[in-house]
């Protein structure tokens, strides 16, 4: 684990991420009366991952294989400019017109990533809906997006940093709140 110098506490062990993703797969099937319409995109880095898992869960419960891919929206955020970023690949298996998308990211904090990714989602075909799922959502919204599947509500303060490790990445499931070091 690669936390900075504030104190870190953790949130979230192994079991309770595990229990906060099947939980998701069961609303997802739940809101949408199956899996059958439905693609998993996970947001790049840790969004992949997650859209893994909930396919895997989406398959053992209701044997439906649901398409997933990935999507960098590196090139789509409103800092692109202001700092460096790592491009990654953009990989959606099937057409996106008049499916229902779930974007799939680890920790929703202002909305940026979302809107981005909704701007590289539209570029790529024309959803029925788009939907997000999210491990955590921490607060502090900037844009008016919030999430339709959530895994944990975290109240921070706005200062605070929410890490989240997982095994493909990380090589352990864990969410951790970093308070900034005075």
């Amino acid at each position: 684990m690669s936390l900075s110098t504030g104190a870190a506490v953790q949130v979230m062990n192994s079991d309770d991420v595990r229990r906060a993703v099947t939980r998701v797969a069961h609303e997802i099937i739940e809101k949408n009366r199956g899996a059958e319409a439905v693609v998993l995109v996970g947001i790049q880095r840790k969004g992949a991952p997650l859209a893994a898992r909930l396919q895997e869960l989406i398959r053992q419960f209701e044997g439906v294989e649901v398409p997933v891919g990935t999507l960098d929206i590196t090139l789509y955020r409103d800092d692109v400019l202001a700092r460096p970023h790592e491009v990654r690949s953009t990989r959606i298996p099937v057409d996106l017109t008049d499916r229902t998308v779930v974007l799939v990211d680890e920790v929703f904090f202002t909305g940026r990533t979302v809107r981005a990714a909704l701007g590289a989602v539209m570029d790529l075909g024309r959803p029925a809906s788009v939907q997000l799922a999210v491990l955590v959502d921490r607060g502090h919204r900037e844009l008016p997006i919030r999430p339709d599947y959530v895994g944990k509500n975290l109240p921070t303060a706005k200062r605070e940093h929410v890490t989240v490790l997982l095994r493909e990445i990380d090589g352990e499931d864990a969410v951790y709140i970093e308070k900034p070091a005075e």
